[in-house]
């Protein structure tokens, strides 16, 4: 139970903020090693996949700076809370994509999805335009693909944030 009650107070802490934010970063900075340093390109889902890191990544910002206010808190939680499951599904669907029985009927969209007045791959290519294939794997570890690892990588980010917002919550009644 004590270890329970110190998750509790993690959201009012400055280092679990900061460790998700780093954790974060180090993904991002690892997906652009694999692009330009082992000329590995990315597909749609692997971009999609990216963004829900960079969701990650300004949570763990939000919450670094803004941890003393609960607002601050709620704002981090939800990016954290929609990004960690968004991106746990799209990395399960990637997976499928690639696992398929057959793969001439699985597709892939080749432009990013992105709203009309926030064009990412038009207004920084370098990191989220598209060039690669859903189906491809290119890169394993482990047995595993990219997409594979992603699944349990959003599936660690869903679970602590659940165990966080369940010990807060039974601790305290709040955010």
């Amino acid at each position: 139970m004590q270890l329970f009650s110190q998750i509790a107070e993690w959201p009012t802490k400055r280092w679990p903020w900061a460790l998700l934010f780093i954790s974060a970063l180090i993904l991002e900075l690892t997906a652009l090693y694999f692009q330009y340093g082992m000329g590995l390109e990315p597909c749609i889902m692997c971009i999609y996949q990216r963004n829900a890191v960079f969701g990650l990544l300004f949570a763990g910002l939000f919450g670094l700076l803004l941890y003393k206010a609960w607002f601050g808190r709620l704002l981090a939680f939800g990016l954290w809370a929609v990004s960690a499951i968004w991106g746990l599904l799209v990395a399960i669907e990637h997976v499928d994509i690639q696992t398929a029985a057959n793969p001439f009927f699985t597709v892939c969209e080749i432009v990013p999805n992105f709203p009309s007045w926030l064009p990412l791959h038009e207004w920084i290519p370098q990191i989220f335009a598209a060039t690669g294939d859903c189906g491809d794997i290119d890169w394993s570890f482990m047995d595993m693909s990219m997409p594979q690892w992603m699944v349990v990588i959003f599936a660690v980010y869903t679970t602590l944030l659940a165990t966080t917002l369940v010990a807060r919550l039974a601790r305290f009644k709040n955010i």
